[in-house]
């Protein structure tokens, strides 16, 4: 029972990734996005995973974690581009 709550909890907790990824990719800037925030999350979805190793607690629930995790990692890559154009923009900004 505990990990099928554990599940309910990063499947509702993990639909926010698809819906922020596609925000950032569409907003094409990083203003309005923490890196330490994804960083921290990251740093979350790993100590669950080696959670479940420790434990010897190898299940589906493993799975929800690298797929949520896959989902930060995206976000976080497109953090980086987003940064770029805004840095790109900017200086474009000072040579008008």
């Amino acid at each position: 029972m505990a990990e099928i709550l554990e599940t309910i909890m990063l499947v509702c907790f993990g639909l926010s990734w698809p819906i922020n990824l596609v925000k950032n990719i569409r907003a094409k800037t990083a203003a309005s996005t923490s890196l330490k925030f994804l960083i921290l999350i990251t740093v979350g979805y790993v100590a669950g995973i080696a959670a479940k190793f420790a434990a010897h607690r190898i299940n589906y629930v493993l799975a929800v974690y690298f797929i949520n995790l896959i989902f930060v990692a995206v976000n976080i890559i497109v953090y980086f581009i987003n940064k770029s154009r805004d840095k790109k923009a900017e200086a474009e900004e000072i040579n008008e």
